[in-house]
């Protein structure tokens, strides 16, 4: 993993099992996986077309693309205990998507602390309140608030640190206790990235 100017962080090369090495070596503590993944390629924002724009759905192609890439985060994650999204449409469509190619992975449901335009701290409050020890949590949202989230569990404060492609998706792990400045990064992926773990 490198870090590029900006303090943003991009991958060498994807990482295949990221998370199973991880957790053998901190079978002491209550870790907690959190996966991030913003919505795929949508329309352009049109108030003629879509009035509420929460209605604005994927592209044509943007729904194929984000489909290779939710088969990669199925090989990569293989199953989430929980699975949340904001009720945009692009987000709920990529839910969607992804919920199809996961094993046993519960249907996915709507947060309001995703949706477009958000706060990011209400999310830690919302996955202590519903994630127990040990569990997968998948969220499906937007940018900013998930550049936001990710840069607040990293570094205790509201920063975008990280470069969300359309798509693409972020591993996160906290010890015991899912709060700001308590994440550790695993693994982030673009969404060519995440085509390319099923390819």
């Amino acid at each position: 993993m490198t870090i590029a100017s900006g303090g943003v962080f991009y991958p060498d090369a994807c990482l295949r099992t990221p998370y199973l090495s991880v957790s053998k070596k901190n079978g002491g503590t209550k870790n907690i996986r959190v996966i991030a993944v913003r919505h795929g390629p949508a329309e352009v924002r049109d108030p003629a077309r879509w009035p509420d724009d929460d209605q604005r759905p994927l592209t044509r192609k943007g729904e194929a693309e984000t489909r290779r890439a939710a088969r990669g985060l199925a090989s990569v994650v293989g199953t989430a205990d929980r699975l949340a999204t904001s009720a945009a449409g692009r987000a709920l469509r990529t839910a969607e998507l992804i919920h199809r190619e996961l094993e046993a992975a519960p249907a996915p449901e709507t947060w309001e602390e995703l949706a477009p335009g958000n706060l990011s701290t209400p999310i830690f409050d919302r996955i202590r309140r519903s994630a127990r020890a040990h569990e997968t949590v998948l969220l499906v949202g937007h940018e900013p608030t998930l550049a936001e989230f990710v840069g607040e569990a990293l570094t205790g404060e509201g920063l975008s640190v990280v470069h969300l492609t359309k798509g693409g998706a972020v591993c996160l792990e906290f010890s015991n206790s899912v709060r700001p400045g308590a994440g550790r990064l695993v693994w982030l992926l673009t969404r060519k990235q995440l085509a390319a773990e099923h390819d």
